[in-house]
C-alpha cells in the first residue's frame, strides 16, 4: 500500500476564519453543537484553494477562490457544485458535493463542500515510497488516455451538463477570451505570447460534436488506488469544466505533457512524471486517445499550441496576483518564467505543424 495523499497545515495568509466557518458547518451539517472543526489545507494547486476540513468524525474537502483574485469569470463555486451535482451520478470518479455556501460572509467568498476521495496523488515527482518503474510509467499514462476518453464519452444530454456550457462556437470563444484575459494580467512584454495568440485566431478548425471537457486534466488532479497505481479512483478540480471541443480538452492534456526530450525551461515546469522513462510521449498520448475515440488528429498542433497558450495566460495570471500583493506564495513568483517557456513551446509547435 503505498502513502495516502494527506493534507498540510494551512499556507500564510490563505487560513480560514475559523470562528465563523465552525458554527456555520455545524449548523450546515447537522453536527453537534461541541463537534470540533479543524482545517489543513492540500498542498497542489494554484487556483482555487483546497482545504481538508473535519467536522467531529467526519472529513469532507471544501472549495473555495483563491484571496485577491481578479477574474471575475473564474472561480464560479456555484457552478462548480452544480455541475459536480449533475456529473456525480453518471461519473464514478467524480467527487459528490455536499453543501453550497453562498453566503460571502462566513469566509468572504462563496464556497462548497465535497466528499472526500482518499487516494495517491503523483504531484511534480512521486511519493518517496512509489519506485516509478518504466512498467508503471506506461500503465499510468495509458490509464490517464483512456480516462480522458471515458469523460468524452459521457452522454451530456442524458446528464443535462449541455445546460452548463453553449459548445456552439466555443473554440472561437476560447481563443478570443483567453487572448483577452491575457491583456488584463500582462506585465512583462513576451512577443511569443502575442505571436501565439495571433496565429490561433487564424487558424481555427471545425469542431466535431460536442462533449464533457474537464479543462485541466493532469496527473496531480488523477487520485489513485494506493494498491495499483494505474487504477485512476477520481478526478478532482473540475473549476473550469464545460461543454465543447474535446480536442481541446486532450490539447490542454497534452500541454501539461513534458516529455524527455523537451527543453530544460520547459521541464521546470513539468506537473509529473511524465517524461520518465516508458511513458508516453505526447504523440501516443493522443494516439491512444484517438484509437479510443475514433477523432481525427489532423489539427492537433492548433489544439495543443492553444493549451499551452491557455496555460501560459493561467500562469501570467497567478503571478500577477503575487506582483500584486495578492498573495505571498512562494511558488507563484517564478510563473512568468513559465509564461515564456510555454509560449516559446507552443511557437515550436506551431513552426512544426504537430506534437
Amino acid at each position: 500500500m503505498t502513502a495516502i495523499d494527506n493534507p498540510r497545515p494551512v499556507r500564510p495568509g490563505e487560513e480560514l476564519d475559523l470562528g465563523r466557518l465552525a458554527p456555520y458547518l455545524r449548523d450546515a451539517l447537522g453536527a453537534p453543537a461541541d463537534a470540533e472543526v479543524s482545517v489543513q489545507q492540500f498542498p497542489g494547486g494554484h487556483s482555487n484553494l483546497t482545504y481538508l476540513v473535519t467536522v467531529g468524525s467526519d472529513a469532507y474537502v471544501l472549495r473555495r477562490p483563491p484571496f485577491g483574485t481578479q477574474v471575475k469569470t473564474a472561480h464560479d463555486m456555484e457552478r462548480e457544485h452544480a455541475l459536480l451535482s449533475r456529473l456525480a451520478p453518471v461519473c464514478e470518479r467524480a467527487p459528490r458535493p455536499v453543501h453550497l455556501c453562498l453566503d460571502e460572509s462566513i469566509l468572504g467568498a462563496k464556497f462548497y463542500l465535497m466528499e472526500r476521495r482518499q487516494g495517491v496523488v503523483i504531484r511534480r515527482t512521486p511519493p518517496r515510497d512509489v519506485v516509478f518503474t518504466p512498467e508503471l510509467a506506461r500503465g499510468l499514462a495509458t490509464a490517464a488516455a483512456d480516462a480522458l476518453a471515458d469523460l468524452h464519452a459521457i452522454d451530456i444530454e442524458a446528464s443535462r451538463l449541455i445546460e452548463l456550457g453553449h459548445p456552439d462556437g466555443y473554440v472561437k470563444r476560447q481563443v478570443e477570451g483567453w487572448t483577452k484575459r491575457y491583456a488584463a494580467a500582462r506585465t512583462d512584454d513576451i512577443p511569443a505570447v502575442d505571436a501565439v495568440a495571433t496565429w490561433l485566431a487564424g487558424h481555427m478548425p471545425t469542431s466535431g460534436a460536442p462533449t464533457l471537457l474537464h479543462n485541466d486534466f493532469k496527473y496531480d488532479n488523477l487520485v489513485l488506488a494506493p494498491d495499483d497505481l494505474t487504477r485512476i479512483t477520481a478526478i478532482l478540480d473540475w473549476e473550469m469544466a464545460t461543454v465543447g471541443d474535446p480536442l481541446m480538452d486532450l490539447g490542454t492534456a497534452l500541454c501539461y505533457w513534458v516529455q524527455a526530450d523537451d527543453p530544460a525551461e520547459l521541464q521546470a515546469f513539468a506537473f509529473g512524471p511524465t517524461h520518465a522513462p516508458g511513458s508516453f510521449t505526447r504523440a501516443e498520448f493522443a494516439e491512444h486517445y484517438a484509437r479510443r475515440t475514433g477523432r481525427s488528429l489532423d489539427a492537433i498542433a492548433f489544439y495543443y499550441a492553444f493549451g499551452l497558450f491557455k496555460t501560459a495566460v493561467v500562469a501570467q495570471q497567478i503571478y500577477v496576483r503575487f506582483v500584486r500583493g495578492h498573495t505571498k506564495d512562494p511558488r507563484f513568483a517564478i510563473m512568468i518564467e513559465a509564461v515564456r517557456a510555454l509560449a516559446s513551446q507552443a511557437e515550436r509547435a506551431i513552426e512544426a505543424g504537430r506534437l
